[in-house]
């Protein structure tokens, strides 16, 4: 102007002046500045890296910003005020580093970029610039200086987690047998109160039976009472003395077991435990096959005989049936049922008859006159024997055959046959069949015990090889 002051006026389109005679422009754009401070010292003389991000603007709303801006910046390009405020920045970043610990700029990273942000701008202002933010951006070293504190920090966060996680384990366990502890004392109790019940009433129901039994054997049989009592006490006093006789051998025992022990045990304790296990072992899986076999062997036994009995039992009492209805037919049909006790035992005299000819080699027929020879004559003299038979019959009962045939007899006549003779025979061995059957079922428990008995002998046998 005429008093050779500036005018200046913050625009953001092109403005016409007159009257003057230079016309000069700075751009207030913001301008984002990276701001690096390579192998700055601590204030523990530790050398570290900073970077931090800036953004900076000439602020025209200021008229008096605005005006040192273009006294101070008038003529120059937007890179080189960038760089002159860069410069400026990283002179403030360096100082401040150097007045600070690692650990307060890495820990505290908000309050670094304050203090930068404080400095800066106060020099900043005078220039006519703005500093809009500053971010610290990173922090590195080349001496491993911070991977060291790291490295600190997770060991303790990993030992502080290690800890917890052990303490959490202790409590859960301790808590997992107190409830453990609790459950098995509640049961214990509860085992304990049904014992004591259960011992309560055996104890009553003993004193009850006794008392009755002792006034029945009291109003029967008294002397036999007292007699037996005798008895009693007196086999209680041998027990006694066998008691006491077994306690001195098995202290005996012990003792020399003891002797035995200590002496085998000063001259081959080790193979001579193996060899006692492995003997042990396989006598008690012996012992075991033995009994399990032996109760196998009696139960089978057991069962063999009740089922013989059963089966003696049920012929019997056929038998006696049998007999109990003949004698009723003897009583009814007199000659008839003679004749159908006759009949039954034809075959057993006819297999008597021909046991002589079941044991000949050779048969020789000799004919007379003009008679059959061979087999036509070998039938009749069969026909012949038969025919004579009625004869035979009556000579021996005084009973004819042809006569009754006209009378009921008894049983009816299809019984007279030789189906009901081969029935008659056959009548015991059927009925013993299905007594046979019938206990089947309890036969193969004691068979089945027995295969078990072989087989956990056979796994005893080779758990003491094993060993071995």
């Amino acid at each position: 102007d005429r008093n050779n002051n500036g005018v200046f006026e913050a625009c953001g389109l092109p403005t016409l002046c007159y009257n003057l005679f230079v016309s000069c422009r700075i751009s207030l754009n913001t301008l984002t500045l990276n701001v690096k401070s390579d192998k700055v010292y601590t204030r523990h003389g530790v050398p570290i890296s900073v970077t931090g991000i800036a953004q900076v603007r000439i602020q025209g709303q200021n008229k008096e910003m605005l005006a040192a801006a273009c006294q101070m910046f008038m003529g120059k390009s937007e890179s080189e005020i960038a760089q002159i405020a860069l410069e400026t920045l990283e002179g403030h970043q360096r100082a401040i580093i150097a007045h600070l610990t690692v650990e307060e700029i890495y820990q505290d990273r908000k309050k670094f970029s304050e203090q930068v942000f404080k400095v800066a701008s106060s020099d900043l202002v005078n220039m006519g610039i703005s500093v809009v933010s500053y971010t610290l951006k990173d922090v590195h070293d080349d001496q491993e200086y911070l991977h060291s504190l790291g490295k600190a920090r997770t060991a303790q966060v990993q030992k502080d987690a290690r800890i917890g996680e052990a303490q959490y384990k202790r409590d859960a366990v301790i808590k997992e047998a107190l409830a453990m502890q609790v459950k098995v004392s509640a049961q214990y109790l509860n085992e304990i109160e049904m014992a004591k019940a259960q011992r309560d009433f055996e104890l009553k129901k003993a004193s009850y039976d006794m008392e009755v039994n002792t006034k029945k054997a009291e109003s029967e049989m008294a002397y036999q009472l007292q007699v037996a009592k005798t008895k009693q006490r007196i086999e209680e006093e041998k027990m006694q003395v066998q008691v006491v006789e077994r306690t001195q051998q098995i202290m005996l025992q012990e003792q020399e077991i003891t002797r035995k022990e200590k002496e085998l045990e000063a001259k081959v304790k080790k193979p001579a435990e193996a060899e006692k296990y492995k003997l042990e072992k396989l006598a008690e899986a012996e012992r075991l096959q033995l009994i399990m076999e032996a109760e196998a062997e009696a139960e089978a036994i057991r069962m063999k005989g009740e089922a013989e009995a059963f089966a003696l039992e049920a012929k019997g009492r056929a038998e006696a049936e049998q007999m109990s209805k003949k004698a009723e037919a003897f009583k009814l049909y007199k000659e008839g049922a003679m004749v159908d006790m006759l009949l039954e035992k034809l075959p057993l005299m006819a297999e008597e008859i021909s046991k002589p000819l079941s044991a000949a080699q050779k048969v020789t027929m000799v004919s007379n006159g003009g008679s059959e020879v061979g087999a036509a004559k070998l039938t009749g003299e069969v026909l012949d024997i038969m025919t004579r038979l009625p004869q035979a019959v009556e000579k021996l009962t005084g009973v004819s055959i042809s006569q009754v045939g006209e009378q009921p007899l008894w049983p009816p006549p299809h019984f007279l046959c030789p189906l009901h003779i081969v029935s008659l025979l056959l009548r015991p061995f059927l009925h013993f069949l299905c007594v046979l059957l019938c206990f089947s079922n309890r036969l193969s428990a004691p068979l089945r015990r027995c295969q078990e008995s072989r087989h956990a002998w056979a796994e005893a046998r080779d758990r003491a090889l094993a060993f071995k």
